[in-house]
């Protein structure tokens, strides 16, 4: 079954920094904020990455998942790894079949979303969502709001090419997210074991950070590397080599000429 990773979902204390500085560093450019979440505690705001997309999450309310995610991490960060595909009801079986839960099962017009239970996938959060006529990488993508293809910026980044996953086991967590992707044979390769999708790698690693299991990472593809390290300096984000951290996300900056990760 088709798997695009599609989203990448930050969550943070302060939205309108971390919003900031994503659109800052990457030169990127809002498309939506959906009213709706406001149901879980929460605000969002997306920005398209090529034809994927960096959503922020916040809570406005006490007692929010994703305020005792923040709590337990230690701080702003990656929160849900978020795919797409065009048959939901074929992924909604396979799961079932396995013993995983849902925690959400999300369906607004035109859109379906299963929310996977952290305690049977482990990592960040999981999710799987399809957007009717959403089959174009270009086309529909409920999430992202009506013009989101407007936001379009690819002056410094063009895309996400990977998610980078940490865990005390991460070979185990790598199988168990292979077997719920119906992708069952992890590739190992260095340090890591990768799972690959449609149009990126699942890449997982050693938490070595004292942060715990969770989504640590990010590979992006870009054109300007260096317009991006000098703009995260200038806004006094922690910069390395081909890596910045944004949002509590270690961000490296991949290019034609990158050799893998």
């Amino acid at each position: 079954m088709d798997l695009r990773l599609r989203q990448i979902c930050f969550v943070a204390r302060d939205l309108a920094k971390v919003e900031e500085d994503l659109a800052a560093v990457f030169a990127l450019s809002p498309c939506h904020r959906d009213p709706r979440i406001a149901a879980f505690g929460l605000r969002n705001v997306l920005m398209p990455v090529g034809s994927s997309f960096f959503e922020v999450v916040s809570p406005i309310s006490n007692g929010t998942t994703a305020g005792r995610y923040i709590d337990r991490r230690q701080g702003d960060g990656g929160y849900m790894t978020i795919l797409d595909s065009g048959d939901l009801h074929r992924w909604r079986a396979h799961i079932a079949g396995l013993g995983v839960r849902e925690a959400a099962f999300l369906d607004f017009d035109g859109f379906n979303s299963i929310q996977l239970h952290p305690k049977d996938t482990g990592g960040p959060l999981l999710e799987i969502n399809h957007t009717i006529n959403g089959e174009d990488v270009r086309g529909a993508y409920f999430p992202a709001g009506q013009d989101w293809l407007d936001h379009v910026r690819t002056e410094r980044v063009t895309g996400i090419s990977a998610a980078e996953i940490q865990s005390d086991d991460p070979e185990g967590l790598s199988r168990r997210w292979g077997a719920i992707l119906r992708r069952d044979s992890p590739v190992r390769v260095g340090a890591s074991w990768q799972v690959a999708v449609d149009n990126a790698r699942l890449r997982f690693v050693e938490a070595r950070d004292g942060r715990g299991e969770g989504l640590g990472g990010i590979d992006l593809e870009v054109n300007d590397c260096a317009a991006i390290l000098d703009a995260g300096a200038r806004r006094g984000l922690p910069v390395q080599d081909d890596m910045i951290l944004v949002g509590g996300v270690r961000c490296y900056l991949r290019s034609e000429t990158s050799s893998p990760r």
